[in-house]
């Protein structure tokens, strides 16, 4: 009898739940809809008509509301997009064309709604126009987590074809399996149940980009909103108890070309440690109680990981403390081109969350500030 009833109560939740919600384009807007309110993370600026403009990967926006349906619009702008409603599974918009977007049918009720970038936008800013509901639907005040997780890095923590089950990927296939909220970024968030900020740039090193590229390296496109440094980013609210930095993979897994200014190895390597020391100290005056955690793969004959270890011996000899070196082996790099791929990103996330976990004490002391 109570195996029938509990059967009986799952059945009746199935049913009352529904299936799941589908996102599609509208091809124009209902009468009689009003604006939801509009949670940003990550950085972003204000654009025509109510829009917002970022381009750092991982940047989601959320709305929070009692109702059946909501819209969101999407601007111009190559991206892929997440989206998720509460805890349900996610759906993917690869390039998705602009316009509206409907979610719905929604089980009655209070319902978060997240549309997250999930891939790079390198080539230029895209644009998210807000979201908006039906008539009757009550917005709702947004449930801010206490935690905040920043990540700061290149291909590696943009999640850079990490749904990937091959390592030969078109330029398609990187769009259809780069995934931030599948890689470091989003299973350390959803861990901690923080907000979580990304900025990273694939193929961007400390000193050095992949194979000599040139172009900012991170460090230089750090400071500004979008790629453009037209503005410097504002950052208000913004103040992580963890920040997680992985640079250094594009600096030296290529060999050095006639003509860059660094004539030998020795010299790229006292170049790579005395900048990634300055721009992790400009982290820790932007971030004065944040607990640094710097980790690196041994990719490059090991040359990663023993420059990343030599930075942080560095800064701990000159008197840093909250700040610690995770070195992460055992990837198999199975994703497009040879990066992580799911499984090597949960080797990740546990790595630098053992990390954390040993310095527990960390989340306390960066939210009493």
């Amino acid at each position: 009898m109570m195996l029938r009833a509990l059967l009986a109560v799952l059945g009746a939740s199935a049913i009352a739940a529904g299936p799941p919600p589908r996102v599609e384009r509208l091809a124009a807007e209902p009468a009689g809809t009003t604006a939801l309110p509009m949670r940003v993370v990550g950085r972003a600026e204000a654009a025509e008509q109510g829009m917002i403009r970022r381009q750092w990967p991982g940047t989601y926006v959320e709305t929070r509301f009692r109702g059946r349906v909501a819209l969101f619009r999407v601007g111009a702008g190559e991206v892929s997009l997440r989206v998720t409603v509460d805890e349900g599974a996610p759906i993917a918009l690869v390039r998705p064309v602009p316009g509206l977007y409907r979610v719905g049918p929604l089980a009655p009720g209070a319902h978060v709604l997240r549309v997250q970038a999930i891939s790079e936008s390198q080539a230029g800013p895209t644009v998210f126009g807000g979201f908006r509901a039906a008539a009757g639907t009550r917005a709702l005040p947004a449930a801010i987590p206490a935690r905040q997780i920043e990540f700061v890095g290149d291909s590696h923590t943009v999640g850079y074809g990490v749904r990937s089950t091959k390592t030969a990927c078109s330029t398609q296939e990187v769009w259809d399996t780069t995934d931030t909220a599948r890689g470091l970024p989003g299973l350390l968030g959803e861990r901690y149940h923080a907000d979580y900020r990304v900025n990273a740039i694939s193929g961007r090193g400390v000193v050095r980009n992949y194979d000599g590229y040139p172009s900012d390296t991170l460090p230089a496109a750090y400071p500004f909103t979008l790629f453009d440094k037209a503005r410097r980013a504002a950052d208000a609210g913004w103040h992580p108890q963890v920040i997680v930095v992985a640079l250094g993979t594009n600096d030296f897994s290529t060999a050095l070309h006639a003509g860059e200014r660094w004539k030998t190895r020795a010299a790229l390597h006292e170049d790579f440690e005395r900048s990634y020391a300055r721009f992790l100290s400009k982290l820790r005056s932007r971030n004065p109680h944040a607990l640094i955690v710097v980790w690196a793969t041994p990719i490059a004959q090991g040359e990663v990981i023993a420059e990343a270890r030599a930075t942080v011996a560095r800064l701990m000899q000159a008197g840093e403390r909250r700040i610690a070196f995770v070195a992460v082996d055992g990837l198999g790099f199975g994703g497009c081109n040879g990066h992580p791929d799911l499984a090597d990103d949960a080797r990740i996330a546990g790595a630098v969350a053992a990390q954390i976990d040993a310095l527990r004490g960390v989340w306390n002391a960066g939210m009493s500030r």
